[in-house]
């Protein structure tokens, strides 16, 4: 299994502080994995347990590595933020009570930024088949901001990806070599819009095919 050394997660806890934000999930996964997954940031769950891709979406997931014969052994999880961004709201009990409660909410460019030298060593020290992005906020750290998980979902992508240009800097260029990706999205979004089960699931198809058919 790789772990990412603990002076890297030291840095990404001191990169991120300051910002509302809880917990630390590593990535976790094979050195050699058939896919490396990207997320956008833990949960609730994750934050908790500090385990990548765990609660519905997490079972979500799981049927789509199903699908295509893999297991969560067989595939390197990580994301592009790895404490959960969160946000306070109001909540009403069912006695009529209201509390303040966490939601989850998407991360912010800054902490994309502040996890980057995380995400950066995992592009360079693992060697996936493929590279498998679930949402926006993963494709975007790859490949900039105007990609669209709507426009690319299910394409396969050879180019290069953005990695931060220094830790003093928020600057993001792009590597010298190209890498396979397959966009898709985010295993969750089927909860809020049911129709992208049905892109889901071809995507993940293409997905299998690309590897029944790679060239070793």
């Amino acid at each position: 299994m790789f772990e990412i050394p603990e002076e890297l997660v030291k840095l990404g806890i001191e990169r991120i502080a300051g910002f509302p934000v809880e917990g630390f999930v590593k990535g976790k996964g094979p050195k050699k994995p058939s896919i490396l997954l990207i997320g956008e940031a833990p949960g609730e769950n994750e934050a908790i347990k500090a385990v990548p891709f765990i609660g519905r979406a997490g079972d979500e997931l799981n049927k789509s590595l199903e699908s295509i014969g893999l297991t969560r052994d067989d595939v390197y999880m990580t994301s592009a933020v790895r404490s959960r961004p969160y946000v306070w709201r109001e909540k009403k009990a069912r006695n009529g009570e209201v509390m303040q409660r966490k939601y989850n909410r998407p991360p912010t460019a800054l902490e994309v930024v502040a996890h980057a030298p995380i995400l950066d060593y995992e592009l360079k020290n693992i060697v996936p088949n493929i590279i498998v992005t679930l949402g926006n906020v993963g494709l975007q750290r790859l490949i900039g901001k105007d990609a669209k998980v709507s426009m690319l979902h299910g394409k396969l992508l050879n180019q290069p990806i953005r990695h931060l240009e220094s830790l003093d800097s928020t600057v993001f260029i792009c590597s010298a070599e190209s890498y396979m990706i397959i966009p898709t999205y985010h295993p969750a979004s089927v909860f809020y819009r049911p129709s992208n089960r049905d892109f889901l699931e071809q995507d993940w198809l293409n997905i299998g095919n690309y590897l029944a058919n790679r060239k070793f």
